[in-house]
């Protein structure tokens, strides 16, 4: 699969959307370091089909691409607004390692040693370790955008379609077929996690595509936070890095 060349495009295109979509929003590459090279700027995403039959504009969502109308297909939601958390979604991994830094002022930890064991950041892994936690973000992300039940199966469609676009390999589609249609399962998906850090940034991705004020949203939140084993300071440390990234 390449879901680290998705996940790449999607965190692009969410620094360049942070700020009406130019490029002076969250350096992306900047944060991608060694890996900038690997995003190449594509534009594929913004090859919108359209969209109009959904009853939203998929051209102002991260550039039309197929994720974007996954974290926008919120009916009667604000599109632009409070509901999608673009810099949360850019910077994940860098807000993720924030939050935990923040926990740590003022304890008497051995920082070097215990941050090791804290797992790296998205944005510094390569290889199949990359590939695995893009998977899990993607997952992620996926399962938070379903909590209200608002992805019906014409835009199921749409997204698998548009997953294309953004250069999905045929097993990269299939997954995401998949998980579009998988029963919501918090404790599955924090099984996934591989590393405390991997967890903070499901956790960080997941409330950046949902909208707190939505009961069934903020119950996925709490489920999942438990199933990672997220302390509620952390979580609540996580939702402050997201609102702030904005």
């Amino acid at each position: 699969m390449n879901a680290s060349k998705i996940l790449q495009q999607l965190m692009q295109q969410a620094g360049g959307s942070q700020k009406g979509g130019s490029s002076g929003g969250v350096d992306v590459k900047g944060m991608l370091s060694g890996l900038s090279k690997q995003l190449g700027g594509s534009d594929q995403g913004g090859k919108s089909s359209g969209g109009s039959s959904s009853g939203f504009d998929m051209k102002s969502l991260l550039g039309g691409g197929a994720m974007g109308m996954l974290v926008g297909s919120k009916r009667g939601r604000k599109l632009g607004g409070k509901a999608l958390k673009y810099g949360a979604i850019a910077g994940v991994g860098v807000l993720a390692w924030k939050a935990w830094q923040s926990s740590q002022a003022g304890k008497n930890a051995s920082g070097e040693s215990q941050g090791s064991a804290e797992g790296e950041r998205v944005e510094v892994l390569d290889g199949e370790y990359q590939e695995r936690r893009s998977l899990e973000l993607l997952q992620a992300m996926i399962m938070a955008a379903r909590a209200d039940g608002h992805i019906d199966e014409q835009e199921q469609a749409l997204i698998t379609e548009q997953i294309d676009e953004l250069g999905a390999d045929q097993e990269m589609h299939n997954w995401v077929e998949r998980q579009l249609k998988a029963p919501l399962d918090a404790q599955a998906l924090a099984r996934e996690a591989d590393s405390p850090q991997a967890a903070r940034e499901m956790y960080l991705i997941s409330v950046a595509v949902t909208d707190e004020q939505n009961p069934m949203e903020r119950a996925w939140l709490d489920q999942l936070a438990s199933a990672l084993e997220l302390s509620p300071d952390m979580a609540r440390e996580l939702e402050q890095q997201a609102q702030q990234a904005g």
